[in-house]
């Protein structure tokens, strides 16, 4: 029916052909409701739906299942699968090595802790998670981030050991933040930072860890331990006259180039995928045995050095459980596990959403919380998924999670017999593979469509960003969260409005600002409420209603147009298609 129609009906009740009566909702008691909306929040994909009206050995079974994935997979895995695999896990492999030993450093810890860091978490990853694509390991906003906070409260050179302790209590406390919020079922926490917030805290992020690269790649020796542009700046132009080693900017600024110039190749043609992730061990192959044949760790270059041999150690004793830093450890675990969370599950749903399969928010949660806890308890530290490595294991042709096994197998394979290898590796190489590796965080793109979407969105982008750039990452990241729960206050307070107009020669009607050509009624007012109508936001709604109708007569006493004598409030755009009368 369309509005002309509505309109006489209201004008005429006596010649309505009927009338519909709103019946009454069945009555329940407040434990049901109770039970009902509970349900509803946290259960709503209802999980235990294959359990029903199964044998206890079939419901065991199924448990099992739930918990392994890999137990459900598993059993259809063919030789066709393995190879796809296997081709997709060397290759992650190639890229995970140099990058696991530069992102370490960027965390003040040792080499090898990255390195331990994709053996053991992508193990437990591969049989405990449901995504086919994500690759598992330290990346390199999480390891900043863990690297800064814990800086702030111990010294990495002057207490080495203390330092781990902490760096292992906070991934122990980070995977028990992701296993608590996967159990109770409260991943829906995660969705509260927008994707604006996210756009602007990973490109801040990115700058950052570009600058923090300055030391190694200018074989600077002294450095500031402060994050902020202003502080890297003045200490890289403070070192400009004594400081900078040109031997080491030559090896950084070729195998940059030669970094950029491979991505450059997979970019164009989709067939070169493998050039930009085999050239970062490419790049550390050539720049180590040219440190090692010309000796120019003799003339400033600094070089890796040691790292030491050998699988994961046990660090369960090293993790504090009580004392004073306890509380710290909490504290810095529980914001590196959910920014670590965010990242993953934003990745695992972006490629599973390509390959169209589902990905259990939940049981994403528990796995990567599980390996965060194995892990902290095996010598690593925070690791999460990474979306360069992803974005390599998914163009490589991985087909299940055993890409992350076979890449497992060959860090294992590296910690075993070939670190001494990496002893003249210089730290520019290092430098320049995390500086090709970060700088497709900032997303250009993103940016500029959210301020051509919205404008509030595009503040909470550059809040995020200015706050990791000039402050530190730790505000950055506060400054996201506030503006998305800001945004989110808003948009219930405050939900859109408009008034709807008739398209010509159509029963269709939009938004009077968004389609120029759509007309008023004449005598009626139709307005649209984007939102439900809570208590916190009625009285909003009720006076802006009143607004457009003062404005309206205002209009009508200047122009003499037809009075409003009718409104109509649409408040369910999902009852009125495009096919209906009013959109």
């Amino acid at each position: 029916m369309d509005i002309q129609g509505r309109t006489a009906s209201y004008r005429h009740p006596q010649d309505a052909p009927y009338v519909h009566k709103v019946g009454l909702p069945p009555k329940q008691n407040l434990f049901s409701e109770f039970k009902a909306t509970l349900k509803e929040t946290f259960f709503a994909d209802d999980p235990l739906r294959s359990f029903k009206d199964q044998p206890g050995s079939k419901k065991f079974i199924l448990g099992l299942q739930t918990i392994f994935p890999i137990l459900e997979w598993g059993r259809n895995y063919s030789l066709a699968k393995f190879r796809g695999d296997l081709i997709a896990g060397l290759t992650i492999a190639s890229l995970c090595i140099p990058q696991d030993i530069g992102y370490a450093k960027l965390a003040n810890l040792d080499p090898q802790y990255g390195l331990y860091s994709s053996f053991v978490p992508p193990l437990i990853y591969a049989c405990m998670g449901s995504s086919r694509d994500i690759a598992i390991g330290p990346v390199a906003v999480v390891s900043l981030l863990l690297g800064t906070l814990l800086q702030d409260e111990i010294d990495p050179v002057a207490n080495a050991e203390e330092y781990r302790r902490l760096a292992f209590t906070a991934t122990f406390f980070a995977g028990i933040t992701q296993v608590t919020l996967g159990f109770f079922r409260l991943g829906f926490l995660i969705d509260f930072l927008s994707h604006a917030a996210i756009v602007g805290f990973m490109s801040g992020a990115a700058i950052t860890i570009a600058l923090q690269q300055l030391k190694g790649f200018l074989g600077i020796k002294k450095f500031t331990k402060k994050t902020d542009i202003v502080s890297v700046m003045h200490s890289v132009f403070d070192s400009a006259h004594h400081g900078w080693n040109w031997q080491t900017i030559v090896i950084g600024v070729s195998f940059l180039s030669f970094l950029l110039a491979a991505k450059h190749i997979g970019k164009k043609n989709k067939k070169f995928f493998w050039v930009p992730a085999i050239g970062p061990l490419i790049s550390v192959i050539v720049s180590t045995f040219f440190v090692f044949i010309t000796r120019a760790d003799k003339e400033g270059v600094q070089i890796v050095r040691h790292i030491d041999q050998g699988i994961n150690p046990s660090s369960v004793h090293q993790i504090y459980f009580k004392g004073d830093y306890l509380l710290k450890g909490v504290r810095i675990g529980i914001v590196a596990g959910m920014v670590a969370l965010t990242e993953a599950i934003a990745i695992g749903r972006t490629f599973a959403a390509m390959k169209d399969y589902q990905l259990d928010g939940n049981k994403e949660m528990v796995a990567l919380g599980t390996m965060n806890v194995v892990g902290s308890m095996t010598s690593c530290y925070v690791a999460t998924g990474s979306f360069s490595r992803s974005a390599v294991n998914y163009m490589a042709g991985c087909r299940t999670a055993v890409s992350n096994i076979i890449m497992a197998i060959v860090v294992f394979l590296t910690l075993k017999f070939l670190t001494p290898l990496f002893k003249y590796t210089p730290n520019a190489i290092l430098a320049a593979i995390i500086i090709s590796a970060v700088i497709n965080l900032v997303d250009y793109d993103a940016a500029y469509l959210i301020w051509k979407i919205d404008k509030f969105d595009f503040v909470a982008c550059m809040g995020a960003f200015f706050g990791v750039v000039f402050v530190n990452v730790e505000i950055g990241l506060l400054i996201a969260v506030s503006i998305s729960f800001a945004k989110i206050l808003l948009q219930v307070t405050r939900p859109r409005t408009a008034i709807l107009g008739n398209l010509p020669r159509s029963t269709v009607y939009r938004n009077i600002l968004q389609y120029p050509e759509a007309a008023k009624v004449p005598g009626v007012l139709i307005v649209r409420v984007d939102s439900a109508i809570y208590f916190s936001n009625s009285n909003y709604i009720k006076e802006r209603i009143l607004r457009w109708l003062i404005d309206e007569d205002d209009l009508v006493n200047e122009s003499g147009q037809t009075k409003i004598q009718f409104l109509i409030v649409e408040m369910s755009r999902k009852l009125f298609s495009t096919e209906s009368s009013l959109v």
